[in-house]
């Protein structure tokens, strides 16, 4: 197994076990791979990717192949938030950033490029090179915004 591949993909069948053929996360969860590993628990392992973004910056994944957040059971869902804020609070502990951006994509259109879930804990300083990832502004009309409320209120009910 070689180290975090950026643009490798997981088998995509979202039943796979650990060890899932061509999935580099299932890879480490399953043997440690070539990585810089910070935690390792019975369902979740945070280590560095092979291009860090920022010293520190660390991926948190579950064990299990879970391809997106939509295929997250909610007990694995907590497990990985709790190990989420016990990461976070580590690097600031021990790196001292200025901040922390935590980033979860899903599907390729939001820069998702391993098909595997995974949490991005990225220190940030106030003079590093990484761009901001949200507009400054944003201009949607409110009959949009309430539509879109209203649409999402009605599935949580």
């Amino acid at each position: 197994m070689t180290a975090l591949d950026h643009n490798a993909t997981c088998a995509p069948d979202p039943e796979a076990e650990p060890g899932a053929v061509g999935c580099d996360f299932c890879g480490i969860a399953a043997e440690g791979g070539e990585t810089h590993e910070v935690l390792r628990t019975d369902t979740v392992i945070g280590f560095f990717p092979l291009f860090p973004a920022a010293i520190g910056h660390t991926l948190l994944i579950p064990r299990a192949h879970v391809p997106d957040i939509w295929s997250l059971e909610p007990a694995l869902a907590g497990a990985l938030a709790e190990a989420s804020v016990a990461v976070a609070h580590a690097i600031r502990s021990a790196l001292r950033p200025d901040g922390l951006s935590v980033v979860q994509s899903n599907g390729r259109s939001a820069s998702q490029t391993v098909m595997h879930l995974h949490v991005h804990l990225v220190p940030r300083w106030e003079d590093d090179a990484l761009p901001r990832i949200w507009p400054t502004r944003s201009a949607w009309p409110e009959h949009r915004l309430a539509a879109a409320g209203a649409a999402i209120r009605s599935r949580l009910d």
